[in-house]
């Protein structure tokens, strides 16, 4: 039986006036939205990609083709808003996520990102980062023009090449992980990696066993060594259990509560100016 903790934190920066993120926090799916355009245009473009892509976790069979359509989806969303406000065009987001499902018995995570909002697993003592930036710097160094070390304190680091809101629509990067025991992930809007080295942020994952207290630090640490962007943080762990047997069980900080409880999602984290968290639990 597989079971998966899960918690979230977010925070403006100390430089921005909105808070543009926003991101959704399921039983089996796990979305960061960074909003593009200017407040009202962004915060709206990343609501209308997450109230999309929330609608995954109540997908039965899961699997990369659905992902992809709602996506799509998500993209046709903020064109159709943008077009009937003036006010708002060019508006868009970035986005990353998990969602689990299964193949063949065995689960396994959708890895999905469309620009520079990330996903990392931990694992092992070692972080890995599996979605690929899309940014002009992450095709510089993909081009041997520029070393990890360099992109990392680019000024244009954070041009991005991809994201919802375009005509036509992105192609989005989807890769199918198995699901592992012990194993956390990240998922992150690019305030965090704009702040927060690797070496630190594995250091983090690996001193702080709960999801909770790891995402609330790491969106503090990403604040306090300057803030620049909003931050949103999700930190997913997976742990094997011993029993099996259908059903599903999820809790948050308030308690437990029943599998149709739908208190139990959190989504919108990043709205206003301060800072959030949420965490469930479910076994499958």
């Amino acid at each position: 039986m597989l079971t998966v903790r899960s918690a979230a934190a977010t925070d403006i920066g100390r430089v921005r006036k909105h808070n543009e993120d926003n991101a959704f926090v399921g039983t089996k799916v796990f979305v960061v939205a960074d909003g593009m355009g200017g407040h009202a245009a962004g915060d709206l473009a990343s609501a209308l990609a997450v109230a999309r892509l929330r609608r995954l976790d109540e997908v039965n069979c899961l699997d990369a083709e659905t992902l992809r359509a709602h996506l799509a989806l998500a993209n046709a969303d903020i064109l159709d808003t943008a077009e009937a406000d003036p006010q708002r065009e060019g508006m868009g987001t970035t986005v990353a996520g998990l969602g689990l499902t299964s193949i063949a018995g065995t689960y396994h995570w959708l890895v999905f990102n469309v620009g520079d909002c990330r996903v990392y697993r931990y694992g092992g003592g070692e972080l890995a980062q599996l979605t690929i930036d899309h940014t002009e710097v992450a095709e510089l160094v993909a081009a041997g023009k520029l070393t990890a070390e360099q992109a990392w304190a680019h000024p244009r680091r954070n041009v991005v090449t991809r994201a919802l809101g375009a005509d036509p629509a992105p192609p989005a990067d989807v890769w199918i992980v198995p699901a592992g025991r012990g194993e956390r992930f990240v998922v992150c809007s690019d305030g965090l990696p704009l702040e927060v080295a690797d070496a630190q942020l594995a250091q983090t994952l690996d001193a702080l066993p709960e999801a909770a207290a790891a995402a609330a630090a790491l969106v503090r640490q990403a604040v306090a060594a300057g803030g620049r962007d909003n931050v949103t943080v999700i930190v997913v762990d997976t742990a094997q259990q011993e029993g099996g047997g259908a059903g599903l069980a999820a809790e948050d900080a308030g308690g437990a509560h029943d599998a149709s409880d739908d208190t139990v999602p959190r989504e919108n984290l990043g709205s206003g100016s301060g800072s959030g968290s949420g965490s469930g639990t479910v076994a499958l």
